[in-house]
């Protein structure tokens, strides 16, 4: 399995980023140059110290009770989390529109891939990231695309929305955003890292973004920015565990989910049920965009003995939790979903 060097800031070429399958080191001395290369492998050594790290942290676990506190009192801690650090602890994720051109408003490859009838493909990334060391996976789905007509909502309360849906079934001139004919969904949005650069660069008025947060704290801080604007966006609060809850549109109605820090703030156990709601929500020809914590990240082998609640998956010092994966595992459950629903991934890009 390829590794990549976790020291170091990602650094521009020429005032811009370079994509991964163009970064190749031939300078040993440029190796912080970036913070991830193509063709940089860990020798067996650092393999071999970076598990016997994991395995040394991970000898006490968390007792019972504990756990069972940072699962029913989840949203407490990441609640806490915001209303310490509020929008001042992570930056804006400009290296979106380099790490996924989807996201760009110049570079539509969907619609373009869409309208050549290409097969579809699935783009996996072991790599280390801005926030440290993470597996970055695109999934797109093979079919025909669909747009629906024009009208916009504004926010709703998390109340109200579960009212509304309880009571009404959606439909596709019903709910927020209808009236966009791109839609993309930011599930654990934070207070609007992501959403906000999407907004801000990509000025096109058949865009419409969700964005939802298991921390009603970080939905509010999103909600209350300048930067909001109800007309193009819709901030909500969601459990993406709670298989009782709906979300506030209609399946086969996304063009792209982003999940990137997400899944690995989640029990193991849940993240297929979880990935498998999602998955229904796109749009035949749709994509899923996740970035996440990459086995033998830096963060984990930092670990001290008595924050290990499972393999691989860890409590923070404020509570919150994160798991640690690798290529294989995030793949399968990021792609379990696909072929149930006839749709096909075809090919497998490591990258590094």
């Amino acid at each position: 399995m390829d590794c990549s060097f976790p020291e170091g800031d990602p650094a521009a070429v020429c005032g811009k980023r370079q994509q991964f399958g163009s970064r190749f080191l031939s300078d040993p001395a440029r190796v912080f140059h970036h913070n991830a290369w193509d063709n940089v492998e860990w020798s067996e050594e650092q393999a071999a110290e970076a598990e016997r790290k994991v395995q040394e942290n991970s000898t006490q676990r968390v007792c019972q009770e504990k756990q069972a506190d940072y699962e029913i009192n989840a949203n407490k801690y990441w609640n806490n989390f915001y209303k310490i650090h509020e929008n001042g602890f992570f930056k804006d994720r400009h290296w979106l529109f380099t790490e996924f051109p989807e996201l760009a408003p110049s570079q539509n490859h969907l619609k373009n891939l869409l309208s050549e009838n290409k097969r579809s493909e699935v783009y996996e990334y072991y790599r280390s990231g801005e926030d440290g060391p993470d597996l970055t996976i695109e999934e797109q789905h093979r079919c025909s695309s669909v747009s629906l007509g024009d009208k916009t909502q504004p926010p709703l309360t998390e109340e109200s929305v579960t009212q509304k849906l309880h009571h009404l079934e959606i439909c596709a001139n019903e709910f927020p955003g209808s009236s966009a004919t791109y839609r993309i969904l930011e599930v654990g949005c934070g207070v609007g890292n992501t959403v906000f650069p999407i907004l801000q660069t990509n000025n096109d008025p058949s865009l419409f973004v969700y964005c939802c947060d298991f921390s009603s704290t970080a939905v509010e801080l999103v909600q209350t920015n300048s930067a909001y604007d109800p007309s193009r966006c819709f901030a909500f609060v969601h459990d993406l565990c709670d298989e009782d809850k709906s979300y506030p549109m209609p399946e086969n109605s996304l063009d792209v989910i982003i999940l990137i820090f997400v899944l690995s703030a989640i029990v193991p156990d849940k993240m297929q049920n979880a990935i498998n709601r999602l998955s229904r929500l796109l749009k035949p020809g749709g994509i899923m965009l996740l970035r996440d914590y990459g086995r033998y990240d830096m963060a984990q082998l930092r670990f001290k003995k008595g924050q290990c609640l499972s393999e691989n998956f860890y409590v923070r010092g404020d509570g919150t939790r994160v798991y640690f994966f690798t290529q294989g595992h995030l793949s399968h459950v990021v792609c379990l979903p696909l072929p149930k629903r006839g749709l096909a991934a075809t090919k497998s890009l490591l990258r590094l």
